[in-house]
């Protein structure tokens, strides 16, 4: 297959706002491809790269801009294996050999494929087909239910591996995929709920209520002696995180896959600052602040001594947390909440969270299994103020105190289908003098454009905010804005991908 057939559907892709239309595409595109070239074609589809960072930066792509050449010829095959070089290459003279492996590739290259690969290298590749519309044309292209390439795909953790897969070895082969200890799981998210008496109104009084911290979503998994911890994003950070090996290794299981969050506390047990707790968090795995010790809380157990327990409902997954943290009252790891609480108990856990500092609670359906990857309404998130996660499209050059500092932000909601972010408001509310020398000095390398008013930014960068509610609004394209939004921090653990979406936004409009 040619990079070119490639290319034409990811233009394809980009020319239309169908989720349906764009799955198509894609489906078409995969079942063109050759066994081994599925997973690549799929992976570039999304905008991924299936050797994750191959040690390329945008200097490096300026650089490498040859001529380009006058007719197609580069292959999937061959594009896959310069990448493949490109992110094992190492050591002394590693700079020069990647640029060189880089112009030698890209003078292979059509002017259309030069775009298309100086985009997908440098990360910014965006033709409105994230992974889940790339997921569903996976779906159709191997002729299987799109229920079981998700799931697959949340086991995995690998899109390219689920689509070669899928079209290879059908339901069959994607059926085999099961949770393994030592290979991170999507993790379950939470959904935002308007308030403690909807979500127990919601979910009925098979619940379990749990505080929500404002610390790092953790999962960790053992294998005898070996204990390996990833993020959110499935990073790996188990070298920065030795306290939290030990209180795992310490545990008595041979094996087990454990969710939780894990933060920094102060002497007196409260949370210090989330910027505290994300110093441990540095972007090679390594501790950046190694004089801040974490405390983990442990809420899930996935797998437990041989036993998967992903599929069984939450209330069996507690009752196995609990026999395998009962001995460890002196410094207990469990996340604390309330099973199948009162109305007046479920708002005493809440009191408790908010009196010890904590963000607010949890309230989860004890008969839902765990939905990896999934952000559904089995667990809903409860704060006394409205927060979302929503990526920064842009930023106003300020005014008066501010002159000389980029200030007014710009705000977006993920496109539930794919496409670029919705915007939804802005505001400058919230912002120290310390975050707006940060936005000043960082926002530029993330500059899309640059404006007379500012800079139109890639969208990258998730900030958290904290909003009164929304409302209807024609001044927006998705039809609602935010009600006195101001920021209360910056995302780093969070990709845009991993931002709300319109819907959450919706969600909140008054009487809806």
């Amino acid at each position: 297959m040619l990079l070119a057939d490639v290319v034409a559907a990811s233009a394809a892709v980009a020319a239309t706002r169908s989720r349906t239309a764009k799955a198509q595409a894609i489906a078409a595109a995969l079942r063109a491809a050759d066994p081994g070239e599925v997973g690549p074609v799929a992976a570039w589809l999304a905008g991924e790269l299936p050797q994750g960072r191959v040690g390329v930066g945008w200097r490096t792509l300026a650089r490498a801009a040859p001529p380009a050449a006058g007719a197609p010829s580069l292959t999937v095959a061959a594009v896959d294996a310069t990448l493949t070089a490109l992110a094992g290459t190492a050591g002394s003279g590693s700079a020069a050999r990647r640029e060189a492996l880089l112009a030698e590739l890209l003078a292979a290259a059509t002017a259309d494929e030069q775009r298309f690969l100086v985009r997908l290298v440098g990360g910014e590749l965006r033709q409105g087909a994230l992974e889940g519309v790339v997921l569903d044309a996976v779906a159709a292209a191997a002729g299987v239910p799109a229920p079981g390439v998700r799931r697959a795909m949340m086991l995995a953790g690998r899109l390219d591996e689920t689509a070669a897969l899928a079209l290879g070895g059908g339901q069959e082969a994607l059926s085999a995929v099961t949770l393994r200890v030592g290979r991170p799981v999507r993790p379950m998210l939470a959904s935002p709920g308007s308030s403690l008496d909807a979500a127990l109104a919601d979910l009925g009084p098979d619940v379990t209520v749990e505080h929500k911290l404002d610390g790092a979503r953790i999962q960790v998994h053992r294998d005898g002696h070996d204990v390996r911890v990833w993020t959110r994003t499935l990073r790996e950070v188990t070298g920065g995180v030795p306290e939290l090996v030990e209180r795992v290794r310490a545990l008595p299981c041979r094996t087990a896959v454990l969710d939780g969050e894990t933060l920094a506390l102060d002497d007196d047990g409260r949370p210090r600052a989330f910027q505290d707790t994300m110093s441990r968090f540095g972007s090679d795995g390594a501790a950046e602040d190694a004089a801040v010790l974490l405390s983990p809380f442990l809420f899930d157990v996935l797998h437990l001594d041989g036993r998967d327990l992903i599929d069984e409902p939450l209330s069996v997954r507690l009752d196995a947390l609990a026999g395998l943290l009962a001995g460890d009252e002196h410094a207990p790891l469990r996340m604390p909440g309330v099973r199948r609480p009162t109305p007046e108990q479920a708002a005493a856990v809440l009191d408790e969270a908010l009196g010890a500092g904590h963000e607010g609670v949890v309230v989860k359906a004890l008969d839902a299994p765990y939905a990896a990857g999934r952000r559904g309404r089995a667990w809903q998130k409860v704060k006394p103020v409205h927060t979302l996660d929503l990526v920064v499209l842009g930023a106003e050059w300020g005014y008066g105190r501010r002159t000389g500092t980029l200030s007014n932000i710009h705000l977006g909601a993920r496109d539930p289908d794919g496409g670029e972010p919705v915007m939804v408001g802005k505001t400058f509310k919230g912002m120290t003098d310390e975050l707006l020398a940060w936005q000043t000095r960082t926002f530029p390398a993330h500059a899309r454009a640059e404006h007379p008013w500012g800079l139109e930014l890639e969208p990258e960068l998730v900030v958290e905010i904290a909003l009164d509610g929304a409302q209807r609004s024609p001044r927006y394209p998705g039809g609602v804005a935010l009600r006195f939004a101001r920021v209360l921090r910056y995302r780093p653990d969070k990709t845009a991908g991993q931002a709300d979406d319109v819907e959450a936004v919706r969600a909140l409009l008054a009487g809806d």
